[in-house]
């Protein structure tokens, strides 16, 4: 069984990017790690370089930066890198610039891989998501954070990245997948406050216009991580890779609930998924068989 991971990163380092700890998250699953470093501001390709591993396999592309609507973008450089796997690939591990592997997962992953080899109808793997939120002791437990995603796929050319990268289609459809049995800890919205702020206006660039962004006050306003729902303590443990990245930890969060924006019926849906672990209305981008 031939293993390839792939991922794309740009400007990891200018907007505090792990992807140095997510690409040596899945390294000791993988037979090879190929990493699509986008035309960067920063020491993006020296960071990926520093690795040190003969599996990662380094590329280069120009982002289309003229692409303003949906992360199309986003889409268009995955697949990029997911075309440059090796041929002999059974699977294919996708990770994005801020999600970690827990190496405790690791013979989970391998096993789920083993097991559906031979499964056909199988396109890919599903894996359950922690979202840390603020910094690495919370992790955010609103509606608005996506509770699972597809991470594994088949090295299938039907296959393609869907919308803005979140997940994947084959010909349009959705995935047929089997649960991994593991977790993937996103660290996308831990990062000091000003830092996340000009992560998030980079961000926007790649869904809408420029004018659009001048006109959210939010925008423009200091970043401010009480500006939530609701977040849970977190105790457990943090993948080993992200030991060093935690230790250096410079900004201070305290939640501070802000429920003004709750509706009655956003109340009830959040109560009502606490109750019984169903999320009414959940958006699904698979089927899982």
């Amino acid at each position: 069984m031939f293993i390839s991971g792939f991922t794309i990163v740009r400007n990891a380092v200018k907007y505090d990017y792990p992807i140095k700890e997510s690409i040596e998250s899945i390294l000791p699953l993988c037979d090879e790690v190929i990493v699509l470093v986008g035309n960067s501001e920063d020491e993006t390709l020296a960071l990926i370089e520093s690795i040190g591993s003969e599996k990662i396999k380094i590329h280069h592309s120009v982002w289309d930066d003229r692409l303003r609507e949906g992360g199309k973008v986003l889409a268009i450089e995955t697949d990029k890198a997911f075309k440059l796997i090796n041929p002999k690939a059974d699977w294919c591990f996708y990770i994005q610039a801020d999600e970690v592997l827990h190496e405790k997962y690791i013979p989970v992953v391998l096993n789920s891989m083993r097991e559906c080899l031979n499964l056909k109808n199988i396109d890919g793997l599903l894996f359950e998501y922690r979202h840390f939120f603020g910094n690495f002791n919370y992790l955010a437990s609103s509606r608005s954070y996506y509770r699972n995603e597809v991470r594994i796929i088949r090295n299938n050319p039907e296959i393609h990245s869907y919308q803005d990268a979140q997940g994947f289609r084959k010909n349009g459809g959705k995935l047929n997948v089997k649960k991994s049995g593991a977790q993937i800890y996103h660290y996308g919205w831990v990062r000091h406050p000003a830092v996340m702020e000009e992560k998030i206006k980079s961000f926007h660039q790649l869904w809408h216009s420029d004018a659009w962004i001048k006109e959210q006050e939010s925008l423009n306003q200091n970043f401010d991580y009480n500006d939530l729902d609701d977040v849970i303590p977190f105790l457990d443990t943090h993948p080993k890779y992200m030991h060093g990245r935690i230790l250096e930890k410079n900004w201070a969060f305290k939640p501070a609930f802000n429920r003004k924006g709750r509706s009655l019926k956003k109340l009830m849906l959040f109560w009502i998924e606490k109750q019984t672990g169903i999320r009414i209305g959940e958006y699904k981008n698979y089927k899982l068989i």
